[in-house]
């Protein structure tokens, strides 16, 4: 018996979803391994989008690039600006030496992928080890993480639900043209609403307008990140990113909205909570 499209994308949420809040939760190691594997598999499918309609990412600089900037970001080995100025430096002097096609382009997706799937991916390190390694401080990383993706996972799908029922304005016809207004509203709306029982379920420790601001940055910065991800997989002509998880395309298919709010919400941690 063939298994639908929708049983296998249940199928594999059931199995990953606890996979995922898990290693939120215990953080160490086991973050900095699965926030790894996003940044990796992210790049490469990304250098794979851009590579059939745009340019030629550097696909290996860039993986060893990333891995550098995560791990740094895990360790503390160097500076932010030095660790920066190393990579364009490298990369720029490695371009003189290949031979497939714009440099200036080749040069633009390259730089792009590793600044902003890298960094970003980097930023959801900094979340989780944001609070100190002692006593039950450290767990609110993870319960901070848990909460950022479970108000994306909601969004997500209040969006697609309010669009599909009540969708009329188109939100960006031009990137994606099933995305409306009114499906935006109610992922914006249930953000702010998972944040708040967020709120009274693990993150005891922030404030109520914290945790609003909290559900505002993801109701809008992580809509946006889909669609900046929507913008590059329609320059590029294909529907997803790649076909790595059943039911659910890629990688950065999955997590792009995460990516993308991630250095929205640590800055407001830092500077704002």
């Amino acid at each position: 018996m063939e298994i639908s499209n929708t049983t296998t994308r249940v199928i594999v949420s059931l199995i990953a979803i606890p996979l995922i809040v898990l290693a939120s939760y215990l953080g160490s190691y086991y973050f900095f391994f699965f926030v790894l594997a996003i940044g990796l598999i992210s790049y490469y499918e990304f250098s794979g989008m851009v590579k059939k309609n745009i340019a030629n990412a550097n696909l290996w600089f860039g993986l060893l690039a990333i891995s550098f900037i995560i791990i740094n970001q895990f360790h503390r080995i160097i500076d932010f600006i030095p660790l920066l100025f190393i990579v364009i430096l490298l990369l720029l002097m490695i371009e003189l030496f290949r031979n497939k096609g714009s440099v200036v382009k080749n040069l633009g997706v390259t730089i792009l992928g590793i600044l902003y799937i890298g960094l970003f991916s980097s930023a959801l390190i900094t979340i989780r080890e944001y609070y100190p390694t002692v006593n039950d401080l450290y767990q609110k990383g993870g319960y901070v993480i848990i909460s950022m993706l479970a108000t994306i996972w909601i969004c997500d799908s209040a969006a697609f639900f309010g669009g599909t029922a009540l969708g009329k304005h188109k939100l960006f016809p031009r990137i994606s043209p099933n995305k409306s207004w009114e499906g935006a509203l109610f992922g914006f709306v249930f953000a702010i609403f998972t944040m708040l029982l967020a709120k009274l379920v693990v993150l005891d420790f922030l404030s109520w307008s914290n945790v609003v601001v909290l559900g505002i940055i993801i109701g809008i910065i992580g809509q946006l990140g889909d669609l900046v991800e929507s913008s590059i997989k329609r320059d590029a002509g294909v529907k997803d990113s790649s076909s790595i998880i059943p039911g659910h395309g890629g990688i950065y298919d999955r997590f792009d909205s995460l990516l993308f709010s991630a250095p929205a919400v640590w800055l407001y941690l830092k500077y704002f909570s």
